[in-house]
């Protein structure tokens, strides 16, 4: 059955929030470079209604895709855009990732007004992230600071931030970036300090299973390199049984080589992949790392996962589900 509502006209589902809309945009226009009328429809998800409580407490898988993968099989809707990290690395049955596009830096961003990086703020300093993945890892390196919950869309943080509710904020790098609201970023967080999230900076365009002729036109976005890293990473997360609120983190990169050319030495990339990937306990006392190479994205995700279980991860995540997640004290 064609669900278009008629040639050429693509329907895009689309959360409400600022960046999701810049992201739904962003696909848009380039879409319309290529002759498509788009329209943007509006969906708002459960993790956009549950506004008063920590992430890692709701602890929902699908929080922010279910609603829309609903107007997706309805056929409401054509495809739905969503940052990556959001997507359940199992989609649910009649569905399927048509393209994942060029990454952007996949690290996280340090923000603040008075300090210029992690190592700067003051013993005992206040730092919002609603994310035990960032949580963890800032207590590992900095046992002393106060980490208190942050919700809301990205300006409703930052302005949070400028009010002197915190001394420091940890947002993604790729969001502030697509925003354009870099201004109060004042350390991209090395991955050897804090390990981001698998999918991060990376958006996921998300189909009808089997729905061929929306596949074929999507085709020009989906970016090799991104699509080998982040299933590399999505693999860890699954063999973990993570979702996107539990301490663990993934970076996936491709191997640099040097190449002769020309009789200039060049460097290019190999199939080879690199992994870093973490499971840490909330508090940040015990932060388990795996480091490794491989050539085939999914296996090297399973291999690293099952090494993180095997050295005791699977007891760091099975007290962590059991107290219900751990959440950031409230202020």
């Amino acid at each position: 059955m064609n669900l278009l509502h008629n040639p050429g006209e693509l329907r895009i589902g689309s959360r409400g929030s600022q960046l999701a809309l810049w992201q739904a945009n962003h696909i848009s226009a380039l879409l319309r470079e290529r002759g498509h009328e788009v329209e943007i429809e509006i969906i708002h998800t459960t993790g956009d209604k549950i506004t008063d409580v920590a992430l890692a407490k709701v602890g929902t898988k699908g929080m922010f895709t279910k609603e829309i993968e609903e107007a997706l099989a309805a056929g409401r809707v054509d495809l739905a855009v969503h940052s990556l990290k959001d997507l359940p690395t199992e989609l649910p049955k009649g569905f399927e990732i048509a393209a994942i596009t060029k990454r952007e830096d996949p690290r996280d961003a340090f923000c603040s007004g008075k300090y210029s990086k992690v190592d700067d703020l003051p013993q005992g300093a206040r730092v919002g992230t609603s994310s035990l993945r960032r949580q963890a890892q800032l207590k590992a390196v900095r046992p002393d600071l106060e980490i208190h919950p942050l919700r809301g869309n990205v300006d409703t943080r930052l302005r949070k931030l400028e009010q002197g509710e915190y001394d420091a904020i940890i947002l993604a790098s790729a969001g502030l970036h697509r925003l354009g609201k870099i201004e109060l970023i004042k350390q991209i967080i090395p991955a050897e300090i804090m390990c981001p999230a698998a999918g991060q900076g990376a958006l996921g365009i998300e189909i009808r299973e089997g729905d061929e002729k929306i596949r074929e036109m999507l085709k020009f976005l989906d970016d090799p390199a991104a699509r080998a890293a982040t299933t590399c990473e999505r693999a860890l997360l699954n063999s973990l049984g993570g979702g996107c609120q539990v301490p663990i983190g993934a970076f996936a990169f491709p191997l640099l080589a040097n190449a002769a050319r020309h009789g200039a030495p060049q460097v290019e990339e190999t199939s080879r992949l690199h992994l870093e990937s973490i499971v840490a306990d909330p508090d940040g006392s015990k932060l388990l790392r795996d480091s490794r190479d491989g050539e085939d994205p999914e296996k090297l995700g399973s291999e690293a996962g099952a090494a993180l279980l095997a050295r005791g991860g699977d007891a760091i995540l099975e007290a962590v589900y059991g107290r219900g997640l751990a959440v950031p004290q409230q202020p």
